[in-house]
């Protein structure tokens, strides 16, 4: 299916070297800010207090959150659970102040909106388990990169395999490097947003490596900076349907979703733009420097009887 069909070629390599230069920079920057600034993680990773609570009526979210808000914490998780009358908040640590502590002083605050309002539940979550999602998480995001490296070199060559992971940690880093640049909340949802843009920009990486290997199939004469230019032209209708009916669903979630999917909408944002970027300038840009060739992909066999004859064709 094609919106439309370019009949020029968009010279993109023309631009690879100044794009990735940029490419360069930011990502510098983005780990920069990930060493200094660090990553604001939520209660899930560093440990804190979980609070149900239950209305006699339906209750406006932003009403429990100016409550909170009131008593000094700033970015608490709150959200409705099982129905519009039950609300789940989850309070980050706060030295000097037990748990009971904790949970005593956001019940008077919820009581002095609502004197119906009940407790239903209290947990604390304490930092070992905090410990324990990151390492997980770590694991997880340490396997999607070598599963996708293996893929690639089976599928493709070596070469492509480098390329594909040096443009999805190129995505993972500068998402990570927003996050810890406006000190936006880090929870396991936006762990699985990145994950989740690890395969989805790896797929259009694989896209894009595909037509190349077919386009050195059909046109041999063809340098390898012409072979990457038509291969990515060809895709750009495919691109433009693809990625713009994902991104018309994340933002839906992004503006209509709430708090609750908030951030986990915005780290998918951010990361479906910087893949699209990434598959086309940096992933190619990386496959072509490091020097991709026809022959990677398409072996030449002899013939039987041909001997060593230098002008033998090649089997595809």
């Amino acid at each position: 299916m094609e919106l439309f069909r370019l009949r020029r070629t968009i010279p993109f390599t023309r631009y690879m070297l100044v794009l990735n230069l940029i490419s360069f920079v930011t990502f510098l920057a983005a780990v920069f800010f990930l060493v200094t600034r660090g990553l604001h993680l939520s209660i899930e990773f560093t440990g804190g207090t979980v609070v149900e609570v239950a209305y006699t009526q339906p209750v406006d979210l932003a009403q429990v959150r100016s409550a909170v808000a009131g008593l000094g914490y700033s970015d608490v998780a709150v959200q409705h659970f099982g129905s519009a009358r039950d609300v789940m908040l989850r309070l980050p640590l706060r030295e000097g102040a037990s748990s009971g502590q904790q949970t005593e002083e956001l019940l008077a605050a919820l009581r002095a909106q609502d004197p119906t309002v009940t407790l239903r539940r209290t947990e604390f979550v304490g930092p070992q388990v905090g410990r324990e999602l990151v390492e997980d998480g770590l694991l997880a995001l340490a396997f999607v990169i070598g599963g996708i490296m293996i893929y690639l070199a089976l599928r493709f060559e070596w070469k492509y395999a480098v390329a594909a992971i040096v443009a999805n940690l190129h995505d993972v880093v500068i998402i990570l490097g927003f996050f810890a640049f406006f000190q936006w909340e880090f929870s396991l949802a936006v762990l699985a947003a990145v994950l989740a843009v690890l395969g989805y920009s790896v797929n259009e990486s694989v896209v894009i490596f595909d037509r190349i290997r077919e386009t050195f199939r059909r046109q041999r004469k063809m340098s390898t900076r012409e072979v990457i230019d038509v291969a990515i032209t060809s895709t750009m209708s495919r691109t433009i349907i693809t990625h713009g009916s994902t991104e018309v669903m994340v933002l839906s979630m992004l503006i209509f979703g709430g708090p609750t999917l908030y951030y986990f909408a915005l780290a998918l944002t951010i990361g479906i733009l910087f893949g699209i970027y990434s598959s086309v300038f940096v992933a190619s840009g990386v496959a072509m420097w490091l020097g991709i060739r026809r022959e990677d992909l398409v072996k030449a066999t002899k013939k039987p009887g041909e001997g060593d004859d230098p002008n033998a064709g090649a089997v595809v």
